[in-house]
């Protein structure tokens, strides 16, 4: 392990350390597992069938939730990897459930500044905002997300398959400074939209307070704005930057293992996501009020 400057690892060396570490990611993805399983069902189907995609909010959180439960269908062998300390899953289930990982994380945190951003012209530019704010472009942008993400998945997928080690999976060589610049200029243009995002909204409601004062029934629709812009915030700050940070040092001033430990918080984000639907609509559980 000493010897791997280049963060690559052969083979698992079954260690103390090893076994720890194995052993807290096996209980760490296995509680996000069975977390986020039925979070995220739940909030799909609810999605689906109260709101049946009739605004542009209902649009991008069912793609975001449908992100989520993939990275949340690929943990099943990376829990029996790491429970087990062998990969028995083959070389084409290790491609598709990295990949499943590495576009999750590219995927939510797109769909979360579209969010932001959709909040952004529904508080500060309402009428403004009607011609954009519509199924049909929201559902453009989301499918050339998911094309671009297709898109990288096919040169990334030839490379991991050809990497990997032959018992081994999720021990592959760190990701080249090209992927690792893309990955965290996205993360760091995506969380400046989101924080621009919230200053802008924050600011309106603040100045809409002061001109009109809070009346009975109002109070809790109104905070909604401030709670998903919490949420969008902390879901960045806690799963996506350190990711992208230690992700674009592995090798050098991080170690292969901080990187696992921070994939491991990354899979986090699809038990944050489903608070941003709750207080994104009004009416979760009912129907659709087209806000």
């Amino acid at each position: 392990m000493e010897n791997s400057a280049n963060a690559t690892v052969d083979t698992v060396t079954v260690t103390a350390d090893t076994v720890f570490r194995f052993t807290v990611l096996a209980h760490a993805y296995g509680v996000v597992l069975f977390a986020g399983l039925p979070l995220n069902a739940a909030s799909l189907w609810i999605l689906l069938r109260r709101h049946r995609l009739k605004s542009a909010s209902a649009v991008l959180m069912v793609n975001l939730a449908a992100s989520d439960l993939l990275l949340v269908l690929s943990l099943p062998p990376r829990v029996d990897y790491y429970a087990r300390r062998a990969w028995a899953w083959g070389p084409g289930v290790c491609t598709v459930t990295t990949l499943l990982f590495r576009n999750n994380i590219r995927t939510s945190s797109v769909f979360i500044a579209f969010i932001s951003v959709d909040r952004l012209l529904a508080v500060v530019f309402p009428l403004r905002s009607r011609a954009l704010r519509t199924v049909s472009v929201s559902g453009g942008a989301c499918a050339a997300v998911w094309l671009l993400a297709c898109a990288l998945s096919v040169p990334e997928g030839l490379v991991t398959y050809r990497h990997l080690p032959d018992s081994d999976c999720f021990e592959v060589p760190a990701a080249s400074r090209r992927v690792a610049f893309i990955q965290t200029g996205l993360v760091a243009t995506l969380l400046a939209v989101t924080v621009v995002s919230t200053g802008l909204v924050l600011r309106a409601l603040r100045m809409r307070r002061v001109a009109v004062p809070a009346t009975r029934g109002g109070g809790r629709r109104r905070s909604n704005p401030a709670l998903i812009f919490v949420v969008n915030l902390l879901t960045f700050a806690v799963c996506f930057v350190p990711f992208s940070v230690v992700l674009h040092g592995v090798g050098t001033i991080w170690s292969p293992e901080t990187l696992h430990a921070v994939l491991c918080l990354a899979s986090v984000n699809c038990c944050l996501d489903p608070l941003i639907y709750y207080f994104s609509l009004d009416g979760f559980w009912g129907a659709d009020t087209n806000t």
